[in-house]
């Protein structure tokens, strides 16, 4: 009798352990991406709230910057996040570029990329969730002119929607970088005609 006590007490200990072992899991915050840009900002434009959430990152190490000024008013630069711990992964890369290419995207579309709705007047874009990574990856471009402004999430966050996060960022930056100077050209319009 008393062995069988202690047998019966040795197996539930067994599968208590075991199921505790299995429902241990990392907790992943699933809360979406802000619709607000807001701040604390990194590199000037890019919220670090929304960082934090697709990246699982928190109090990143940012290098880079943007010049809104450069190459006539398009914009030029970068910013890259990283983690803080001994390896410094890159986790995050933004660039604004003013070589644009909106047949680029056109191509990413037909290869299956999802097209972002219109954030910028004029704009074209994609986003998708790489397949094949193991790091969740993630990118988002966006072409309006000359001006390409792209997201490279190279680690998301398991468990996180990573492609809807590259597209919620981009609706959040691409107003505050992608400027008036990128606007395609304005029909001309009719002169009025004269009496």
């Amino acid at each position: 009798m008393m062995r069988t006590r202690f047998a019966v007490l040795g197996i539930a200990s067994v599968l208590a352990l075991s199921s505790a072992c299995q429902g241990e899991s990392t907790w992943v915050d699933r809360t979406p991406l802000p619709t607000v840009a807001a701040s604390p900002y990194l590199c000037k434009f890019i919220p670090m709230k929304a960082v934090e959430l697709m990246t699982g990152v928190r109090d990143p190490l940012v290098r880079g910057y943007f010049d809104l000024t450069s190459a006539g008013g398009l914009g030029d630069g970068d910013c890259a996040v990283y983690r803080r711990d001994g390896d410094r992964l890159k986790v995050l890369q933004i660039g604004l570029t003013p070589l644009g290419y909106s047949g680029g995207v056109e191509e990413q579309l037909q290869l299956g990329a999802l097209p972002l709705p219109e954030i910028v007047p004029g704009a074209v874009g994609y986003y998708f969730k790489d397949p094949d990574s193991k790091n969740n990856a993630a990118y988002a471009l966006l072409v309006r002119g000359k001006v390409e402004l792209g997201i490279d999430l190279v680690i998301g966050v398991e468990g996180r929607d990573n492609a809807a996060d590259v597209a919620a960022l981009m609706k959040l930056i691409a107003p505050r970088l992608i400027t008036d100077a990128s606007a395609p050209e304005a029909t001309a319009s009719p002169s009025p005609e004269k009496d």
